[in-house]
């Protein structure tokens, strides 16, 4: 393993990329370590430690990962921040934040606890999403392509900002064509924004609804792909999904704590 801190001072520190990586190091860790203590303490491990309370307020893991990213975002920007030190410690903060902040992100888009529904997939997805474009950026992936400008023409403006459009554009049709991890990734990879670009539109998009006629060859076509390809990549993610953080049990309905009884002399 004598080759480790070589590979890390060529392609990490070098570069410039040490607070990136620590940031991403921190999410993954982070979004692991809080997966574990969910399922151990869905499990009832007696040993575990249990959820935060206070005065029978359940405190969501959101809260902690808010605060972070907050003082990590404006510590950063303090006059002593441009430290490498000071900035790969903000980074690995803000990434641990995100990560607890993510984890519940179905919870804060339906302001309701539908952690162990099937509504909390899309905490996991958030996650999955996060992790591919910090590895992009990790990597060395510029939005919209900007790193495949040859070096000798990145004096010019025009073809700087004419090849920012047009991958911004093929971004722009994926999204409407409904294929929306593919068009986020595509924002650092500009080759899978031109592929999702040029396929077939989702049959529930809004690109689909506007061009293509009902009962035409290419909304059939989009049905028939959505039926035989769209099916099974759903269940191979959230098979990947159920493995790593924990499989959803409960109906929506379930996960709401019953309502306290109403007390009819409150009034008199």
């Amino acid at each position: 393993m004598h080759w480790l801190p070589v590979v890390y001072r060529d392609h990490i520190l070098a570069p410039g990329k040490q607070p990136l990586f620590l940031l991403f190091l921190g999410f993954i860790l982070t979004f692991l370590v809080i997966r574990l203590s969910v399922r151990m303490i869905r499990a009832g491990v007696s040993w575990w430690p249990g959820n935060v309370s206070r005065g029978g307020l359940h405190i969501h893991h959101v809260v902690f990962g808010v605060t972070l990213m907050t003082v990590a975002g404006v510590a950063s920007f303090a006059p002593f921040s441009s430290a490498l030190l000071w900035r790969s410690v903000s980074a690995a903060a803000f990434g641990v934040g995100a990560a607890l902040v993510l984890d519940e992100f179905a919870l804060i888009l339906h302001l309701d606890d539908v952690y162990w529904t099937e509504e909390g997939r899309r905490s996991v997805d958030a996650v999955f999403l996060g992790v591919a474009l910090m590895g992009l950026l990790v990597l060395g992936a510029a939005p919209f392509g900007v790193d495949d400008i040859a070096p000798e023409q990145r004096a010019g403006r025009w073809d700087i900002t004419l090849t920012v459009l047009f991958n911004a554009l093929l971004v722009t049709i994926t999204l409407a064509k409904g294929k929306v991890w593919t068009g986020l990734i595509g924002i650092l990879a500009p080759a899978v924004a031109l592929a999702g670009a040029v396929r077939l539109a989702r049959p529930s998009s809004p690109w689909a609804r506007r061009f293509y006629r009902l009962g035409s060859r290419k909304l059939r076509r989009a049905v028939r792909r959505e039926s035989r390809w769209h099916g099974r990549g759903t269940s191979a993610r959230h098979w990947l999904a159920d493995g790593v953080a924990g499989k959803p049990h409960l109906s929506r309905a379930d996960s709401k704590p019953d309502p306290e009884p109403v007390d009819s002399r409150r009034d008199l």
